[in-house]
C-alpha cells in the first residue's frame, strides 16, 4: 500500500454499519442489547434503508445449488458485494437497497419492506448459522449505506425465476 491509502479492518466496517443499522431501531441501545442477547434486533424499514424479500427457491434457483458457501459466493458476485442475509424462519433472502426502492418495486414473487414494516436483522457479526437465531449475513454490510442496487437486485430474481421455471418444466417433462 502506498503513502496516504486508508486501509480500514473487517471489524472497523462492521462497527461502522452496525451504528448505521441502529439508526433504524426505536432504542439504539435496546437493539445493541437484543443483538448481543439475541443475535438479532427489529429494525424499522424506510428510516435508513428498505429491505426485499427473495423466496429461498428463487435465490437458490439463481445460484443453481443449495450449498450454503457456493450461495454465498454466487450472491456476493450477484448483488455487486450488496449486503443479503438469509432468515430461516421465512425460508426467505432479505436484500438491503436504498429508501426509494419501496416506491416503484413490482417485481413478483418478492416483496419490498417500506414504511411500517419491522425487520429481524441480524448482528453484523453473524454471517453464519447461530443457534442464537435463524438469521445471519450470507453477504455481510461492507460499511455504513453499502446498499445494493435495486437493478441488480431485479435482475437477480428474474434470474432465479427463469431457471425455477425451467426446471420445473423439466421435471414435469420427465413425469410425462
Amino acid at each position: 500500500m502506498g503513502p496516504g491509502v486508508l486501509v480500514h479492518s473487517r471489524r472497523s466496517r462492521e462497527a461502522g454499519a452496525e451504528t448505521w443499522l441502529v439508526l433504524a431501531a426505536r432504542d439504539a441501545r435496546e437493539a445493541r442489547k437484543e443483538w448481543a442477547e439475541y443475535g438479532v434486533a427489529l429494525l424499522r424499514c424506510w428510516t435508513t434503508f428498505t429491505a426485499v424479500r427473495i423466496p429461498a427457491d428463487v435465490v437458490l434457483a439463481a445460484a443453481g445449488t443449495t450449498d450454503r458457501g457456493e450461495v454465498a459466493d454466487y450472491l456476493s458476485t450477484a448483488l455487486d458485494g450488496g449486503p443479503c442475509f438469509f432468515d430461516g424462519n421465512s425460508r426467505a433472502f432479505y436484500v438491503l437497497t436504498p429508501l426509494s426502492t419501496a416506491r416503484r418495486w413490482d417485481v413478483p414473487d418478492t416483496e419490498c419492506l417500506g414504511a411500517d414494516c419491522y425487520l429481524g436483522v441480524p448482528a453484523t457479526t453473524i454471517t453464519e448459522p447461530d443457534p442464537r437465531c435463524a438469521a445471519y449475513w450470507v453477504v455481510p454490510m461492507d460499511g455504513p449505506a453499502a446498499l445494493c442496487d435495486p437493478g441488480i437486485v431485479r435482475r437477480l430474481v428474474q434470474w432465479g425465476s427463469a431457471r425455477r421455471l425451467e426446471a420445473a418444466a423439466e421435471e414435469a417433462g420427465e413425469d410425462a
